[in-house]
């Protein structure tokens, strides 16, 4: 099979009666439109194309998949099929708010709220990048991920699991709300059943057991990739992976140069959420959600998540006077849609 990615579906195609505008991303497992409803609405369609597994020339409707790949790729549209009916069933402010499914044109398309903002990666790139001390305040990053924790107790509840939790889907939007997006069931069943070279996972977030075939996964999966966005919340980039720190772990002494900068309590989390024994790690989001609501430093305003994010921002805009470049807000970037 060719290298070549996947062409995109060309805008105006209309698809389960929603007529594509323009690609917003593509990914490994799929691609994500900007489409309209027959009333003219705006919404983001998701469609299932693992480019491991088939292929699709420009203008064509329909993927190619070889004979060999036709099993597994049927395996995860089973599995993203099932992942876009339970997602529906789920409403929560934190959560993607799935509207529709449907399979056509031989793959499966998850029809979803449009979004507009920006990532928590996009804003954490654009601290870092301000070269401060502290990429988030304590009390942001408390409020950010109560907030989180919050829609993932729901999926949890619903017996699902995210397992693709990092700070690219975590949305920010205009509208100041946490949102997780691109939920990863139908990538874990390939890359647990698919005999690829190496599991497409993001590096830093994903826990140890995802990297074993035979491994069970639970709440404490989820959990660990929670831990890996919170240290990049403090410290601007990723957690060395999974198996790297299997082989020597280096993640205390990397969260020890923040004693002073962050309170013991929060950086004992990080810690707590990223042990590599699963067991060590907070079975439980309510677990989770506990310690983060005990420490003293946890203030409840009036302003969202949103909000606290976008007046911090602004201040350390205004204070980079001396910075190598001109920078801006990530907030007051291009909208950014999921």
């Amino acid at each position: 099979m060719s290298k070549t990615k996947p062409a995109p579906l060309q805008p105006d195609t209309i698809v389960g009666g929603y007529r594509i505008v323009r690609r917003l991303s593509s990914g490994g497992f799929g691609m994500v439109y900007l489409a309209t409803d027959r009333d003219g609405s705006q919404v983001a369609l998701k469609e299932y194309l693992p480019s491991s597994l088939a292929s699709r020339e420009a203008g064509d409707l329909l993927p190619r998949v070889p004979p060999d790949k036709l099993s597994l790729y049927r395996l995860g549209l089973k599995s993203f099929f099932e992942e876009g009916r339970s997602l529906a069933q789920i409403s929560h402010p934190s959560v993607v708010s799935v509207l529709n499914f449907f399979r056509e044109n031989e793959t499966v398309y998850m029809v979803m709220n449009y979004l507009e903002g920006a990532t928590l990666q996009d804003f954490i790139i654009t601290s870092r990048e301000l070269r401060r001390q502290k990429v988030f305040r304590e009390s942001t990053i408390r409020s950010l991920f109560d907030e989180v924790l919050r829609g993932l107790r729901i999926v949890h509840q619903h017996k699902m699991l995210h397992l693709d939790i990092k700070p690219a889907n975590i949305f920010i939007t205009d509208d100041d709300k946490a949102v997780l997006i691109d939920f990863g069931a139908a990538r874990e069943v390939l890359n647990k059943e698919g005999n690829f070279v190496r599991p497409m996972y993001t590096p830093g977030f994903a826990a140890p057991e995802m990297y074993r075939r035979d491994a069970t996964m639970g709440p404490w999966t989820d959990i660990y990739a929670i831990g890996g966005c919170i240290y990049a919340c403090m410290l601007g980039y990723p957690p060395a992976e999974a198996p790297q720190r299997l082989d020597k772990d280096r993640l205390a002494l990397s969260l020890s140069r923040l004693r002073g900068v962050y309170s013991d309590n929060l950086i004992e989390v990080v810690e707590w959420c990223m042990a590599l024994d699963p067991l060590s790690r907070p079975q439980s989001v309510f677990a989770l959600q506990k310690e983060l609501s005990r420490e003293g430093e946890r203030r409840y305003t009036k302003l969202s998540v949103g909000e606290k994010i976008r007046l911090q921002f602004d201040t350390l805009v205004s204070d980079s006077k001396k910075a190598t470049r001109p920078m801006t807000s990530a907030g007051s970037a291009d909208k950014t849609s999921r």
